[in-house]
C-alpha cells in the first residue's frame, strides 16, 4: 500500500481534539476556583474565545471554527438555565451517544462514515465506495471510532448521574485529545491490514471496469 498519509495528517484530529478540550479546562478553572456555575461557563467562553481567535488567525474557516464556539454556548445556556453545573456536559453526552448509534448504523447499511469523511476530505464523492476493498477497510476501520464513543459514554454517563462536575471535567479533557489520537492510529492499524499488498492506498481506489457480455460484447470483439 503506497498511502504516505496517515489518518492523523489528512484529518487533523488532534489538533482539532485538542481544540475542543480548551472549554473544558476553562470550565474546570471556574468551577474549581469559585465553585460557580457562572465561573465556570465563563472560563469554558473565554477559552473557547481564545481557540477562536488563534485559529481565525492561522486561517482555519470561520464556519468550521463558529460552529465549535456555538457547541460551548449552547452547553454554557443549559447549565446555567438549569441550574445545574453537570448539564454543561449534557449536550457532550448526547452527542457520543447519537454518534454510537450513527456510526454503527452507517456500517451495517455500507456506508461507513470514516469512508464518507475521507472521501469527502480527498474529494471523491463516492468512488471510494465502488472499490471493495476499500469498502471493507473502511467499515473494518469506522468500529474503531463506535467503540471510541463507547468508552465516553460508558465513563460520562456514571458521572453524570452521580453529579460529579469535576469529575466529568477531567474526564472530558481526558477521553479529548489522547483517545482522538489512539483512535486515528488504531483505524489507521486497521485499514493498513485490511487493504491488500499492492493497493495503491486511499488517494487511488481501485474500480473494475464492468465487463460487457452477450450480444454487445461478442460484436464489440470481432475484429475490424
Amino acid at each position: 500500500m503506497a498511502q504516505p498519509e496517515s489518518l492523523a495528517e489528512l484529518l487533523n484530529g488532534r489538533r482539532a481534539a485538542i481544540d475542543a478540550s480548551w472549554p473544558a479546562v476553562g470550565f474546570l478553572i471556574g468551577w474549581l476556583t469559585f465553585h460557580s456555575i457562572w465561573a465556570g461557563t465563563a472560563g469554558a467562553l473565554i477559552c473557547a474565545l481564545g481557540v477562536v481567535v488563534w485559529r481565525l488567525r492561522r486561517g482555519d474557516k470561520p464556519r468550521a471554527v463558529l460552529f465549535g464556539l456555538l457547541g460551548v454556548c449552547v452547553a454554557a445556556l443549559i447549565a446555567l438555565r438549569t441550574g445545574k453545573a453537570e448539564n454543561f456536559f449534557l449536550l457532550q453526552l448526547l452527542s457520543n451517544g447519537a454518534s454510537v448509534l450513527v456510526w454503527a448504523i452507517s456500517i451495517v447499511i455500507r456506508w461507513p462514515l470514516l469512508g464518507v469523511v475521507v472521501g469527502a476530505v480527498l474529494g471523491q464523492k463516492t468512488r471510494w465506495r465502488r472499490d471493495p476493498e476499500l469498502l471493507r477497510a473502511y467499515s473494518r476501520a469506522s468500529w474503531v471510532w463506535v467503540l471510541q464513543y463507547v468508552i465516553r459514554v460508558a465513563v460520562f454517563l456514571p458521572l453524570y448521574a452521580a453529579g460529579q462536575t469535576g469529575a466529568l471535567a477531567v474526564a472530558r479533557i481526558a477521553l479529548s485529545w489522547p483517545l482522538v489520537a489512539g483512535c486515528l492510529a488504531v483505524s489507521w492499524w486497521v485499514i493498513q491490514r485490511t487493504l491488500p499488498a499492492g493497493h495503491p492506498g486511499l488517494r487511488q481506489p481501485v474500480i473494475a471496469e464492468p465487463q460487457l457480455s452477450g450480444p454487445t460484447a461478442t460484436a464489440a470483439d470481432q475484429p475490424a
